[in-house]
């Protein structure tokens, strides 16, 4: 009698997906591998057996309201952009838990342990249980817009974005991060001295403490001398186009008026990167002055304010009223 082969792990692990999704598999299942419900054409999974025990799990963008108290997940949880998940269960540990975009989620769970933890987009939560336990990984909370602070209990990341946290207005005293903060859209004013050394980014750029959090000081003279051109980017944007153009001493290419009154269009050359063009203009309802970058082949303000609205052929840009 020939010998039973043994069932290829990808197929077991296929088979608890189906017997899940079914609501066939047994209270108290066990997998060592990955179950993943993230795979096109699978129907959508709406509740976990109770007793779960895996090696990982992605459940991303299914339609799961809660998870069963006793789950155990060892690696990695995915739950990004489950809009229906409300809740977690409480002493959830796990090393690395996403969660983004689940924007029903209003808090998290006391007992939460992990070492990587993502809940960017999760625009509900306002603060982290005192429990909380992030340990030496990476945290990510960009877009959390009603999150006013981060746990006292953090003292060492590896990575830290809590980038579009308008009311994330300080850090944790005692925390070290070891590799990069991302800060763009944060309530930041300043980090600690002893986190300046390390990589404080602007929407991923490198950036220093001068273009962060106090880029009235920025001048364009040191901008036209910057060799990387994401950073020049970064420290032209926070600088401000209409302050860095005439600094730079911007040459015009283009003038005429519209309702608002006169228009010109700026030009000033970069070395090893494309220029920066700029349509400078007023608003014809508030009178209020704009420096707004164009693509750089524009060559006249019709042109530039045609791109703006939407118009690749000028001469099809025919506003009735400009307001």
């Amino acid at each position: 009698m020939a010998e039973e082969l043994p069932v290829a792990r990808e197929t077991y692990e296929a088979l608890m997906v189906k017997q899940i999704l079914e609501g066939t598999a047994p209270a108290g299942l066990r997998v060592d591998g990955k179950l993943n419900f993230f795979e096109p054409g699978l129907p959508r999974l709406t509740q976990l057996p109770a007793g779960l025990s895996c090696y990982e799990l992605d459940a991303t963008g299914t339609d799961l309201v809660e998870l069963p108290s006793d789950l155990q997940v060892e690696c990695v949880l995915t739950l990004a952009n489950c809009v229906q998940l409300k809740s977690l269960p409480p002493d959830l540990h796990v090393g690395t838990l996403n969660v983004s975009g689940c924007r029903a989620l209003t808090e998290l769970p006391e007992g939460l342990e992990v070492w990587f933890l993502d809940i960017s987009r999760c625009d509900q939560i306002q603060k982290f249980p005192a429990s909380t336990r992030i340990e030496h990984g990476g945290l990510s909370v960009n877009g959390c817009t009603a999150l006013t602070s981060l746990p006292e209990s953090l003292t060492h990341l590896g990575t830290l974005d809590v980038g579009n946290c308008p009311q994330i207005k300080e850090l944790p005293p005692q925390l070290q991060v070891t590799s990069w903060i991302e800060i763009a859209g944060s309530g930041l004013t300043s980090v600690p001295q002893h986190l300046e050394e390390h990589g404080i980014r602007w929407r991923g750029v490198q950036i220093d403490r001068i273009t962060a959090f106090e880029p009235e000081k920025l001048q364009a003279k040191i901008i036209l001398k910057e060799r990387n051109a994401e950073r020049r980017r970064v420290m032209i944007e926070r600088m401000g186009f209409d302050r860095f153009m005439l600094e730079a001493g911007a040459e015009t290419l283009d003038r005429d008026r519209d309702p608002g009154g006169p228009r010109e269009l700026l030009r000033v050359p970069m070395q090893g990167d494309e220029a920066i063009v700029s349509l400078s203009c007023r608003c014809p309802s508030t009178g209020r002055h704009y420096v707004l970058r164009v693509p750089p082949t524009m060559k006249s303000c019709r042109q530039a304010a045609a791109w703006m609205a939407g118009f690749d052929d000028p001469e099809k840009y025919q506003p009735v009223k400009e307001t």
